[in-house]
């Protein structure tokens, strides 16, 4: 099974934890990622936003873009006739899960059935927001079907289900002569202050000596200038 990118990740910072202790290396593995990482999460939270549909489906109508307008036009409702086609058995009624709940005249997006609010905040802390507590309020659900499991009583036991020594008091510590006897001086230079100056970057061998490459035109086939400054006449293909 393929590793994701959060996987290796993990991996690589426990192998740099075993060289440095390996006790630690067994208690971090026992905890699970989850209880010692916010890196890890079983939800999606690199949202992006295209800026229209047309930006969406760009990578779908790469071939169909070379076509002329009104095979393209025909291209683009097959496209979306099959899409519907395909999805039609995994669509619900927007009423059913999906609510839009105005807050001090903002509209926010609550769907109950992906656990997910337009705020993000839903979907961070895995606990209902705000939006979703006015949504399961107006509904009479239960709110605790929608928290995480890591807020229910028998994992918090459980988090706390082993013993914690904490530190004895500063004057029952044991230190090394060595280590009281080291003497430890502050810097002997001193970061001026400001913003450093910036320093030319000195030209490697192959930009210097290097050929450097001319425009062509597109139009009339003379390097030197581009299509857009252009005055000769067009070249006979």
């Amino acid at each position: 099974m393929a590793k994701t990118s959060s996987q290796s990740d993990f991996d690589r910072l426990i192998k740099i934890v075993e060289k440095v202790d390996i006790r630690v290396k067994e208690y971090l593995e026992l905890a699970g990622y989850d209880k010692w990482s916010r890196i890890y999460a079983p939800v999606h939270r690199g949202w992006s936003m295209t800026l229209n549909i047309a930006e969406s489906i760009n990578a779908a109508l790469v071939s169909a873009r070379e076509l002329p307008i009104d095979d393209f036009l025909e291209e683009v409702r097959l496209m979306f006739g099959r899409w519907n086609c395909e999805n039609k058995k995994e669509l619900f009624p927007s009423t059913e899960y999906v609510h839009n709940v105005n807050d001090k005249g903002r509209n926010y997006i609550v769907c109950l059935q992906k656990k997910m609010c337009t705020c993000g905040s839903f979907q961070y802390e895995e606990i209902p927001c705000e939006h979703v507590w006015a949504v399961l309020k107006f509904k009479s659900l239960r709110p605790d079907e929608f928290c995480s499991n890591l807020y229910t009583p028998t994992i918090v036991l459980k988090t706390y289900g082993f013993p914690i020594y904490p530190l004895p008091d500063k004057t029952e510590w044991v230190v090394r002569g060595y280590i009281m006897t080291d003497l430890v001086l502050p810097p002997e230079f001193k970061r001026p202050p400001g913003r450093p100056r910036k320093k030319a970057r000195d030209k490697s061998a192959r930009e210097m000596f290097e050929s450097k490459g001319t425009n062509t035109c597109s139009i009339c086939g003379i390097a030197g200038h581009n299509r857009r400054y252009c005055r000769n006449q067009p070249r006979k293909v």
